[in-house]
């Protein structure tokens, strides 16, 4: 015969996609608060460190880089080259074909937001052993692997 006692909800408490979560949020929104000094937003940032890698990038290609969709990466790319930090150009035989690249301002200014998004996470992050943040950071990592997770968080 069942119970007639119904299980007690799990406590919010004693997941741990809560603590994730609660981690994360905080992390993220300290990021994105000392990056309105740069006038530059997460998602912004995140463009520009990937095309700091990638000097002459096809908008199609960021979007698989990221996992971005194309639209997003056009909303994106179009503030980036308002604010002289991309410049956008055409192939000669097809005006279709767009390439992204890095004006100096932007080239410049990515290590400046490397560095803040350093000691954000150094503020974050600081009281755990190099041991301890290498296991976190292994991890998280296994767990993105498992899940397939490849979209960059720009949220």
């Amino acid at each position: 015969m069942k119970s007639l006692t119904p299980t007690p909800p799990s406590d919010l408490r004693t997941h741990l996609g809560f603590w994730l979560r609660t981690v994360s949020n905080h992390v993220s929104q300290s990021f994105a608060q000392k990056l309105l000094a740069t006038g530059v937003t997460v998602a912004e940032w995140v463009i520009l460190r990937e095309m700091f890698d990638r000097p002459n990038t096809a908008p199609s290609d960021l979007a698989d880089i990221t996992g971005l969709t194309r639209g997003a990466i056009s909303k994106l790319a179009e503030r980036l080259i308002v604010k002289k930090l991309l410049s956008r150009t055409y192939a000669e035989d097809d005006r279709r074909y767009q390439i992204l690249v890095l004006t100096a301002s932007g080239k410049e200014l990515v290590p400046k937001l490397a560095a803040i998004a350093d000691q954000n996470d150094e503020e974050f992050f600081a009281m755990l052993t190099e041991k301890q943040r290498s296991r976190v950071f292994k991890i998280l990592k296994k767990l993105a692997a498992t899940h397939q997770l490849h979209n960059i968080p720009i949220e």
